[in-house]
């Protein structure tokens, strides 16, 4: 076969041949290769990508059993199933290699997906499915994230130099390496071997950096990734002369930042938090500012995106209640609650994690319970969101929530938060909810696919948002609360902020001005895009990272 299958000329303006590693790309519901945001914006990029007519392929893993299909038990609570994926829309392209794991061969096969069958740049995806692997290691490609380290480390090692040495067994020449997070680190060890020259290495690779705090890095003893065979075999006196260790530990993101030419964050504000948290450390290459985005192509209705071009009032506002419905049919099928299309909607939907706070506003629970009792100004709440299965803090909010939401008829809690549920919820809601402790919060990108849709962002001024968001003419932003508070107390006082913005700002206007709430929600779709739609995104990484120069030493 013919790889890669450009279905189009490559633009000029980006004819560098890149290719684009990441763990999770969600490209369409139909491939369950993702889990959150990390995947939406590497599946974003690759759909404009091939909008652009870059020259751009993209690595990644085949995970059986996907991230994991989120599921109820018998009172509702979420459970989790892990159900083998089967996808005849994929290549087998007959290339196989093989990658040392803890002194073991590991045979990978490489599976194609076609830009024409969902409009996104060339993709490879990797499996350890072989008849000449045991079932250990065909469990190195069983589910993303696994929750064992040596797992975990294998599958590093097999999207990185798996990667690499599929690209060279199908003759596809790269020139620069893109790294969507440290997971596929091992290709520039790799690389490395080949070149034997750190300045040649980092004149190839680049890094995107999406945690912007110490802890959040994740950090692995050096003796435990030499044996599993990370560094490609690489003695160890060179690996730690290559980034500069000379203790026991390894930081997957500052050995990244050492041997790339240049990094970036994924937003404004995550570039200051990213340069100040690595200042301290020598040999860091530069790391620069590229806010994430996402493709309105797949994302925007196009009927909302008509009526609004065409100024068709009417129209956006039929539309939206029409998407509600749709929504709302949803709601009735998991939940047997039929809800209100002419009632704000408020949504929350997003990975469930501790500094995102999902029950935020539940918290006063006082406040709440009358919230959800006014029968004047009526509001429906829906949650959404799949925590990482062994996180079960994360978890307990989730069934949390559930047990809320039985002593409330307008709330409600869905599983299955993958790309179509996202969506639906999108395009349904009035008010997008994002209320993450700040500065916590990289980029957060569901808010701008939710303001394509006619959805007006509630959030704590984190992430895209400071770039967007201005407070009661295209969003409601609340102040920002003083970081050096202790952690609750902060809570406390976002939970009542954001609750005064429901009570003073947003249900008055919704019922009482209509026509100031048609403007708000105009002017959100119009500010989303183009800032921040993916076409720019897509452009911005050619510009400032691909097409970088920098004198090497």
């Amino acid at each position: 076969m013919k790889f890669p299958h450009f279905p189009y000329t490559i633009n000029q303006e980006y004819q560098k041949p890149v290719a684009y590693f990441s763990m999770e790309f969600a490209i369409d519901q139909a491939l369950k290769i993702y889990s959150g945001g990390l995947g939406f914006l590497a599946g974003s990029h690759m759909r404009s990508a091939y909008e652009l007519n870059q020259n751009m392929v993209g690595i990644g893993m085949l995970w059986k059993y996907g991230y994991y299909d989120q599921t109820r038990k018998p009172h509702n609570e979420m459970d989790v199933l892990f159900q083998e994926k089967i996808y005849n829309f994929l290549e087998d392209t007959g290339v196989e290699v093989e990658v040392e794991i803890n002194r073991n061969p590991v045979k990978i096969k490489a599976f194609y997906l076609r830009p024409e069958v969902f409009n996104s740049a060339p993709l490879l995806l990797l499996s350890t499915e072989h008849p000449r692997n045991d079932y250990l290691a065909h469990t190195i490609t069983h589910r993303l994230y696994d929750d064992n380290l040596a797992t975990r480390i294998a599958q590093y090692i097999v999207l990185g130099i798996g990667g690499m040495k599929v690209l060279e067994a199908l003759g596809h020449h790269v020139d620069i390496y893109h790294f969507n997070e440290a997971h596929a680190l091992p290709a520039a060890f790799y690389l490395y071997e080949k070149l034997q020259n750190l300045g040649a290495v980092k004149e190839r690779v680049v890094f995107t950096t999406h945690t912007p705090e110490q802890a959040g890095n994740e950090v692995n003893q050096i003796g435990l990734l030499h044996r599993m065979g990370f560094f490609n075999d690489l003695p160890m006196e060179v690996v730690k002369k290559l980034d500069g260790y000379s203790q026991d530990t390894f930081n997957h993101t500052l050995a990244a930042l050492r041997i790339s030419k240049k990094a970036n964050a994924v937003s404004q504000k995550h570039g200051e938090v990213s340069r100040a948290m690595w200042a301290e450390y020598d040999k860091v290459c530069e790391i620069d500012a590229i806010t994430n985005a996402q493709n309105k192509k797949y994302w925007m209705d196009p009927i909302l995106e008509k009526a609004l071009a065409n100024g068709d009032d009417e129209q956006l506002i039929q539309r939206k209640k029409d998407l509600k419905r749709q929504l709302f049919d949803i709601v009735a099928d998991q939940t047997g609650k039929l809800f209100d299309p002419n009632a704000l909607t408020l949504v929350w939907a997003r990975r469930f994690a501790g500094y995102k706070r999902a029950d935020l506003i539940t918290k006063n629970y006082e406040r709440f319970h009358e919230l959800l009792k006014n029968k004047d100004c009526p509001i429906q709440i829906i949650w959404a969101g799949k925590p990482y299965p062994m996180d079960y803090d994360s978890v307990n909010i989730f069934n949390s929530l559930i047990k809320l939401s039985k002593s409330y008829d307008r709330c409600a809690v869905l599983t299955g938060y993958e790309l179509g549920l996202s969506k639906s919820l999108k395009t349904g809601s009035d008010i997008w909810l994002n209320n993450p402790r700040i500065p916590q919060e990289a980029s957060g990108t569901s808010g701008m696919t939710a303001a394509m849709n006619g959805a007006v962002n509630l959030s704590t001024n984190d992430g895209w948002i400071i770039e967007f968001g201005r407070n009661g003419e295209n969003a409601f932003v609340t102040e920002e609360v003083a970081k050096d508070l202790p952690p609750h107390e902060q809570d406390v006082i976002d939970r009542e902020n954001l609750l005064n913005a429901l009570e003073n700002e947003i249900l008055p206007t919704y019922y009482g001005d209509p026509g100031r709430w048609l403007q708000i929600m105009k002017r959100s779709m119009q500010d989303v895009t183009p800032a921040f739609g993916s076409n720019r995104m897509a452009d911005e990484y050619y510009r400032k990272l691909y097409d970088y120069q920098e004198v090497l030493i």
